[in-house]
């Protein structure tokens, strides 16, 4: 078993226990389940994996966090299952590339406390404020293990599918060589249009103006 050159630090300790070939309706990835001890006990994450990728160098690669409520439920309020679908195809497309699934539900406040969010946001708060009212974070996400995993995965170099230039600046800070940025953009709908826009206005995340668009149309 591969351990992770970066695996200094006991809090993010990523250790990978289990690999199978997955077939998706994107096409066959391998999958590889990541072990990380923490200190509330351990954490699973996933790396979907298509081609070759031991030695490469810029592989698109999407760090994508879990969102049940899209994913599972069919949730209208955010883009993460669109964004989730689009990486799986543009990386089988591609022929080669990296989709790490990080256990980090609602930006990393939890399930619950993201239900309390929406809470807040159907009283007519954004995602930011609603964050705060509660006494957390805007975002509480790290990356520590994504970090451990592409080690493990002996990935030289990244092009990474975000919008989010913290993303990007956490990544490179722990040592991931990033070399370039793949925008997932996802037209939204009704329900979504006011978190994105959310997003690009508060978050600083790289998305186009929706209104302006379409009113451009």
């Amino acid at each position: 078993m591969h351990v992770p050159t970066r695996v200094i630090r006991p809090q993010t300790r990523a250790l990978r226990v289990a690999s199978s070939k997955l077939p998706t309706r994107f096409g066959e990835f391998t999958t590889h389940v990541f072990h990380e001890a923490t200190e509330v006990g351990q954490k699973e994450h996933v790396a979907l994996v298509f081609g070759e990728v031991d030695g490469s160098e810029d592989v698109p690669v999407r760090v994508h966090s879990e969102c049940m409520t899209s994913e599972v439920f069919g949730s209208l309020k955010c883009d993460c299952k669109e964004q989730f679908d689009a990486a799986m195809a543009s990386i089988a497309k591609n022929g080669k590339g990296i989709v790490l699934y990080l256990r980090q539900e609602g930006r990393g406040i939890g399930l619950a406390n993201k239900i309390r969010a929406y809470e807040l946001q159907a009283q007519g708060h954004d995602t930011v404020d609603a964050n705060r009212l509660l006494g957390l974070p805007d975002d509480a996400r790290k990356y520590d293990v994504a970090a451990d995993m592409l080690d493990s995965l002996e990935v030289k170099s990244i092009l990474l599918m975000t919008n989010n230039p913290d993303k990007t600046a956490q990544l490179k800070a722990l040592g991931v060589q990033v070399h370039g940025r793949i925008p997932v953009h996802i037209t939204p709908n009704h329900f979504s249009r006011g978190y994105l826009d959310t997003k690009r206005e508060r978050m600083s995340h790289e998305l186009p103006d929706y209104e302006s668009c379409s009113a451009a149309e």
